[in-house]
């Protein structure tokens, strides 16, 4: 009976094992660890840390239509337009006709927004100054070129 019999093959490898030292486990185990640092960083402001990248891009780059919006967060347009919708309605962006094209709407960051925008920006430095505060410069530098060549 094949039900009986144990099933062939490794079994799973969890982050968690004393002595796993996986590369993508390590690698998934410190984002994990970035993205709950990052979550306790927003939190002063409570958005969320996908309103934070649609603030962020809004405050480095200016008015953009909400098409060039999500594109630029790489999410669908649909979402994009939740994310809009809820950072107006706390007041950090607003929607206004483009000049150039009166068929279309410009999403802008308001004067809060640019505030909040900021204070994210200086929370997330401080952040990150703390999270690789172990790495030496050159360990720093060394792992921008191989985290930037596995993202390009």
């Amino acid at each position: 009976m094949t039900g009986d019999r144990p099933t062939a093959g490794p079994r799973p490898v969890t982050a968690d094992e004393p002595g796993d030292d996986s590369l993508a486990e390590t690698f998934w185990a410190v984002a994990r660890r970035l993205r709950r640092l990052s979550k306790d960083a927003l939190a002063p402001w409570d958005v969320t840390p996908g309103q934070s990248r649609a603030l962020g891009v809004l405050a480095r780059n200016g008015d953009m239509r909400p098409g060039a919006l999500s594109e630029q967060l790489r999410i669908a347009p649909r979402s994009a337009t939740e994310v809009v919708d809820d950072l107006e309605e706390r007041g950090l962006v607003e929607r206004a006709p483009d000049p150039a094209d009166r068929r279309a709407t410009l999403v802008r960051v308001t004067a809060r927004g640019r505030e909040v925008a900021d204070g994210i920006r200086a929370a997330r430095a401080a952040e990150a100054e703390e999270f690789f505060r172990g790495l030496d410069a050159g360990d720093r530098a060394e792992l921008a070129r191989i985290l930037g060549s596995l993202r390009d």
